[in-house]
């Protein structure tokens, strides 16, 4: 993690490239380290396709966050859950940043950072674990399956970047079939966990917007790095306080999601998801995390014994499907 290893260079290195927020960018091939004999095209692919594969990886440990949870839920209260992985994460981000010896950001940064500590450190790791009291994860999941349009729609507004009809098309068809999945689930009558999972996305979606544009500024592991930081005497006094209030009980599972939640989703998968963003936008990393909720129903089956629900295959095929058009549209 170099300073100068920089997401801005990984989003900025093709040749007339569409970054994350839109801009249009210029780079030789020479600049990110490819042969000079290639060509534009073939350096603005393994962009793209490096981007994609990093915002997949993200997607990838976003997916076990909610069976952590679970989890960590088995032997710890709500804030502590929250508040001890944003501490942990802080500790190892913040080590980080002192070691690589990391200057301040710029002030006209920091609004975004706390947007991204507001969003992703605070608010959706808190309102999810709430939810999740009274929630199952196969529940919780499908209807965080609406944050790929809520993140997309949230970037229209913020970077001005505008997805073409199909985008959209494509990226509604996905959002019914999630929504479908929800109320056929819950018999459509939505509960506290619904509203609180619903004030998650729109939180989450803030968050995701304003780390994906900051990435076009420095590397994506300060973005988180420096949010974490910012509000790490938050997360000290609130861990401390919740330590005295909740129940404690360390067992393999509890201590074993807390870990992952604080360096796996908290941490690590932020680090690549952001990168991935700026490199292939916003918008369309975003619709990457359609897959997301059908990845946490494997886990929620795999590690925490819940029952698959038998539209899910059909829910799977049809969301898989909708990526596929999301991914080949044109921004």
């Amino acid at each position: 993690m170099k300073d100068n290893d920089s997401a801005t260079a990984t989003a900025t290195i093709a040749v007339s490239a569409r970054d994350a927020g839109g801009q249009g960018t210029t780079k030789s091939a020479a600049s990110v380290g490819l042969d000079a004999p290639t060509t534009p095209a073939a350096a603005r692919g393994a962009l793209v396709g490096r981007g994609a594969l990093l915002a997949a990886l993200g997607v990838a440990a976003f997916s076990l966050t909610f069976p952590g949870t679970a989890w960590a839920l088995e032997g710890m209260g709500p804030w502590t859950v929250v508040m001890l992985r944003s501490v942990l994460a802080a500790v190892v981000a913040g080590g980080a940043l002192a070691v690589f010896r990391v200057r301040l950001p710029e002030r006209r940064h920091w609004a975004g950072i706390a947007v991204v500590a507001g969003g992703v450190v605070l608010g959706f790791p808190l309102l999810t674990t709430l939810a999740l009291e009274t929630s199952t994860t196969s529940h919780a999941a499908v209807v965080v399956g609406l944050l790929p349009l809520t993140t997309a729609a949230c970037s229209a507004v913020r970077t001005g970047v505008r997805p073409s009809r199909t985008f959209w098309i494509a990226s509604l068809v996905g959002a019914a079939v999630v929504i479908g999945f929800a109320v056929q689930q819950s018999g459509g009558a939505p509960g506290r966990s619904d509203l609180l999972l619903f004030a998650a996305l729109l939180v989450c979606a803030a968050g995701y917007t304003e780390g994906g544009r900051l990435a076009r500024h420095m590397p994506g592991w300060q973005v988180i790095g420096w949010a974490l930081v910012l509000v790490l005497p938050v997360t000290v006094a609130g861990a401390a306080l919740a330590l005295s209030t909740e129940p404690l009980q360390l067992t393999v599972h509890s201590v074993g999601g807390l870990l992952w939640l604080a360096f796996g989703s908290q941490f690590l998968g932020l680090v690549v998801w952001y990168r991935g963003m700026a490199a292939i936008g916003i918008h369309k990393a975003s619709q990457l995390q359609l897959a997301q909720p059908l990845l946490t129903l494997i886990w929620s089956v795999l590690l925490l014994g819940e029952r698959l629900p038998p539209a899910a295959p059909a829910a799977a095929l049809a969301v898989l499907a909708c990526i596929a058009v999301t991914q080949r549209a044109r921004g």
